[in-house]
């Protein structure tokens, strides 16, 4: 049941009401870069009641970052960001539901961490990295809310809403993606992130809401300094969006003809949560250290052969052991004997220690 009482003004609105609150109860965005912008972002959206979140960040706060990334303080310096934003808007609103992807947003993760949102923020700073966004989201057919910022000025738009213009329509690549200096080289006012911020914000609730006109095909420019703003109309071209399509499904498809057997320590420690999934350790019985979880069963890779007679085709299967050398030799025979659902520990149980 949503507690309205916290959104009481918010549902007073005509255009809201308690449907449009329900609307950003069930919304689920993704916020790319828990920084200056980031942090804006974040706020708003938890206070509005947007009821999931993902917060994508692989940086740690820094003091550096406190004139301008309000939701961190100088007890979260040198905590990861994506893990102190959640606190601090789990905080500000407990009821709503938030996901940490504790990592950089890279070409072998963006799939896998867009695939629940129906909404991308990008609140980054690098330029490689909005064309990956771009192009992700081109291929998941997400709109994403874009900003940047520069000094004293700053720029927002919305990116492949209802099939309209993309990042590079506006912006055609460039040979070089580091030539665009970031707020670490440029230096940057404090509250202009947090103004353009809270444009981000506001464009990902009217979409939400559906109410009001959406920043499609249109770049508003902000200069902090004299206060002015103006905006750009710019169109979509069909060049720029195939190639954005044809680089992100290039992208996945490097994804999905890799192998999917390899996981993480992150992975193994949710699988070993599952009561359906076999764990094995293929170590000798001497080696350290011991886990401890449901269904795990100690097999040496020597056993393996005999051991397996037992096991069903399809029952999913880690193995593990200390380097993730043994392990990745007994997913190879149990996949080459028909196995279906095998994984190992990629880099092994070490990593405990």
């Amino acid at each position: 049941m949503m507690n309205t009482t916290r959104y009481t003004r918010q549902i007073a609105l005509q255009e809201i009401g308690v449907v449009g609150q329900q609307k950003l109860r069930d919304a689920r965005v993704l916020v790319i870069g828990a920084g200056g912008l980031g942090c804006p972002v974040l706020q708003n959206l938890a206070a509005a009641g947007v009821g999931k979140i993902g917060i994508v960040d692989g940086d740690v706060v820094d003091e550096t970052n406190l004139h301008r990334q309000l939701l961190y303080s100088l007890k979260d310096c040198g905590q990861g960001k994506a893990f102190a934003a959640a606190q601090a808007i789990l905080e500000l609103n407990p009821e709503i539901d938030v996901t940490v992807f504790s990592t950089f947003f890279k070409e072998q993760n963006a799939f896998q961490i867009v695939q629940d949102y129906q909404i991308i923020v990008d609140c980054t700073d690098t330029i490689a990295v909005r064309y990956l966004i771009n192009d992700v989201a081109l291929v998941k057919k997400i709109p994403v809310v874009y900003a940047s910022i520069y000094k004293f000025e700053g720029q927002v738009s919305v990116f492949n809403y209802k099939n309209g213009p993309s990042y590079r329509c506006l912006f055609p690549e460039t040979e070089d993606l580091n030539t665009i200096p970031n707020c670490v080289v440029s230096g940057v006012l404090g509250v202009l992130p947090n103004t353009l911020g809270n444009f981000q914000a506001t464009e990902v609730l009217k979409m939400i809401l559906e109410i009001g006109t959406v920043l499609s095909g249109k770049l508003l420019v902000y200069d902090g300094l004299h206060f002015q703003t103006q905006i750009i109309a710019f169109v979509k071209h069909p060049k720029a969006i195939e190639k954005g399509i044809i680089n992100g499904l290039k992208i996945l498809n490097t994804i999905q003809s890799k192998s999917t057997e390899a996981i993480d320590l992150a992975q193994f420690l949710d699988k070993s949560k599952d009561s359906n999934v076999l764990i094995i350790d293929v170590r000798e019985i001497n080696e350290t250290p011991k886990f401890a979880g449901l269904n795990v069963l100690q097999i040496p890779i020597d056993s393996m052969a005999k051991a397996s007679e037992k096991f069903e085709k399809n029952q999913e299967i880690v193995l593990f052991c200390q380097t993730g050398q043994r392990s990745k030799a007994a997913l190879h025979y149990l996949k080459k004997e028909g196995f279906e659902a095998v994984f190992h520990l990629e880099k092994g149980i070490g990593e405990l220690q």
